[in-house]
């Protein structure tokens, strides 16, 4: 695992240029795709968590909302308690989304990797460092919304801003990158999630 803590903002990026490209799964059929595409439906649902912060965000922008909600969702969020799962740093309450992310790094990367002969061994290192940099980001903005509670100053509402629209900028493409390079790969080798 790579320290990130001490990169800026700004340098916490995937590196799309050097993501590696899926070999195709030639004895793949249509329903592999559509059973691989069910991760798609998965990540929606975190997507769905980002947009209420990115709502309370807005909120709190317009002077609508008490800075301290924002701290509510943030920790209240099933894709943050999912990747500090990731972390170790979840408790009690994400229990169940520790199994989304168990079953990637854990299992179904493994597996496919196995099932592949080990062509994807590239894309789930790629994958599993993305996951790094989005664990990064989950950590700062968690302490940008203490920071913003405890002094709700308009430059600790900046810092939560940028890193929450950072995050949401790696998580998009994290979850864009995964599902077009693993969906033939999960139905075909896993019968899809």
């Amino acid at each position: 695992m790579t320290d990130l803590s001490t990169h800026s903002l700004d340098d916490l990026t995937l590196d799309e240029a050097a993501r590696p490209l899926a070999p195709k799964v030639p004895a793949a059929t249509d329903m592999h795709r559509r059973q691989g595409r069910q991760l798609a439906a998965i990540h929606r649902h975190y997507l769905m968590e980002m947009a209420q912060i990115g709502a309370v965000l807005a909120r709190i922008e317009a002077g609508d909302t008490p800075p301290k909600d924002l701290k509510r969702i943030v920790l209240s969020s099933d894709m943050a308690e999912n990747f500090r799962a990731f972390g170790s740093l979840c408790g009690r309450e994400c229990q169940v989304l520790k199994f989304h992310h168990d079953i990637e790094g854990s299992d179904m990367f493994p597996r496919i990797k196995a099932a592949g002969g080990g062509v994807f061994q590239e894309i789930i290192a790629k994958l599993l460092s993305e996951h790094e940099v989005v664990h990064e980001l989950i950590i700062r903005l968690d302490r940008a919304a203490d920071a913003l509670i405890a002094e709700p100053s308009e430059d600790n509402f900046a810092r939560a801003s940028d890193t929450y629209r950072k995050l949401e900028e790696v998580v998009r493409s994290h979850f864009g990158y995964e599902e077009t390079e693993l969906a033939e790969a999960i139905g075909f080798y896993l019968g899809g999630i």
